[in-house]
């Protein structure tokens, strides 16, 4: 069995300690952190480029990926690997050409990676299964953090691997939006394997540690009870 991944998205974390905020996600051991990379085009918002992810790298030994919310990503991609991305997440939606983009990602060293919006059949990314390592779902609309989990998306979740599976793929399969403790075994049964938290995590009012024990707590149930 596929061990499950609690990755930390840092879009809700104070900007002003952002270097204490990594610090303190890797001590409550989580599997990485994702950078919601928005640019105000392609969703409502604006983020962090990529001189504040490198800063990041700095910090902390995490797995880095880069969640490329913007139009054109591919004109970005190497600046995100260069900054210490180890994934970079292209939308299918933002790029013209997706099959090209995903090989700039691999050419720059970087595993490459496509989401989807809640609006997209997971049948449109059909073609390019095969070419990435990691396929991610949202369970939110992108652009805003601490959004309410879109339950109607985990028959999409259970489509999704159904398809990586009839072509003996090794991607992995995240889930990113509302991922707190009474939706996560939900995406889990649905066969979701890697689950993106943010305000799951940084809100929790007992801290980010028991935050992640929560949430692995679950998983672990889930995976008993399959």
């Amino acid at each position: 069995m596929t061990r499950h991944q609690i990755v930390a998205s840092v879009l809700g974390a104070d900007y002003m300690r952002l270097g204490d905020e990594l610090a303190e996600l890797e001590a409550a051991g989580v599997d990485g952190v994702q950078w919601d990379v928005m640019d105000g085009r392609f969703v409502p918002n604006l983020t962090f480029g990529a001189d504040v992810v490198a800063a990041g790298r700095e910090r902390v030994d995490l797995p880095f990926e880069a969640h490329l919310m913007i139009e054109e990503p591919e004109r970005y991609v190497s600046e995100y690997v260069r900054a210490g991305c180890d994934t970079v997440i292209v939308h299918a939606e933002a790029t013209v050409h997706l099959h090209r983009t995903l090989g700039l990602i691999a050419e720059a060293g970087a595993k490459p990676a496509v989401a989807i919006n809640p609006a997209t059949p997971v049948e449109a990314i059909r073609d390019v299964l095969g070419d990435i390592d990691l396929l991610l779902i949202m369970t939110v609309n992108p652009g805003f953090g601490g959004q309410s989990f879109i339950r109607s998306m985990l028959p999409k979740i259970a489509r999704a691997r159904a398809m990586l599976d009839q072509i003996g793929s090794t991607a992995r399969l995240e889930v990113d939006g509302g991922i707190k403790a009474h939706t996560i075994g939900d995406a889990a049964r649905a066969g979701a394997d890697v689950f993106i938290s943010g305000s799951g995590i940084l809100g929790h009012p007992d801290g980010k540690a028991a935050a992640v024990r929560q949430l692995r707590h679950v998983l672990e149930a889930e995976a008993g009870a399959a």
